[in-house]
Parts: structure tokens; C-alpha cells; sequence
């Protein structure tokens, strides 16, 4: 289908989404979307991976760009491995990373292979 608008759905829809990737594994579910004030851009989607019922989970900030939307499925879909996710550094609900770290974007989007958005 070939749309000339945008398509739009509102954050709190997709938050809680089951995360899923192209072999159809479970891999977590979308935590939380990340502005960029400055651009107005969707900069990260942190997902929560492990632990059992909310507990012990991991929290992995993800660039936008890595990811689709599957409206049919109600589901976001990352093209990665289970193991990819557990090497990758992650943080706790309650320590969360300094989002205004430049360092932070760099490690990030280089170890996704994404590429920045800010530099467009």
C-alpha cells in the first residue's frame, strides 16, 4: 500500500509491545520510546530483556532505527539474535545511563551498526 500521509500512533500504544525478532523468538518488550527534544525525533526504544515477570529484567536503549513496527502482529520486530542482546550493555531500572552523554549515542548506535540520525 502506497500512502502519501504519515502513519501515526501514539506512544502509549506501543509501550508494553512484545518485542520480537525475525525468527520469531521472544526477545522482551518495548519499555519505553526516547525523544530527542532538540530534533523532535524518536532517538531510542529501551527494551526489557531477561529475568522472569518483570523481575531481574535488563533494560537495552535501541536505536529507533533498528526496529519495525508489525501493526498486523502488535509487535516490534528486531532483526538480532538472543545472544546478540546479552552481550550488548545494558542497565537496571534504577540506574539508568546519562541520555545527554555523547559518548553514550556513539557506543550505542556503533555496536547496533545504526546509523546516527543526528548526522543527516
Amino acid at each position: 500500500m502506497n500512502h502519501t500521509h504519515p502513519i501515526t500512533l501514539s506512544a502509549s500504544t506501543l509501550v508494553g509491545d512484545t518485542v520480537v525478532n525475525k525468527a520469531g523468538e521472544t526477545l522482551g518488550e518495548l519499555h519505553e520510546i526516547m525523544l530527542d527534544l532538540h530534533s523532535g525525533r524518536i532517538s531510542y526504544a529501551v527494551i526489557s530483556f531477561g529475568g522472569f515477570l518483570g523481575i531481574g529484567d535488563k533494560l537495552f536503549a535501541i536505536p529507533w532505527s533498528k526496529l519495525e513496527i508489525d501493526t498486523d502482529r502488535k509487535c516490534v520486530v528486531f532483526d538480532v539474535s538472543k545472544e546478540q542482546l546479552e552481550r550488548a550493555d545494558g542497565f537496571d531500572k534504577d540506574d539508568w545511563p546519562d541520555f545527554g552523554e555523547e559518548s553514550f549515542h556513539t557506543t550505542t548506535y556503533g555496536y547496533w551498526r545504526a546509523t546516527p540520525y543526528w548526522a543527516h
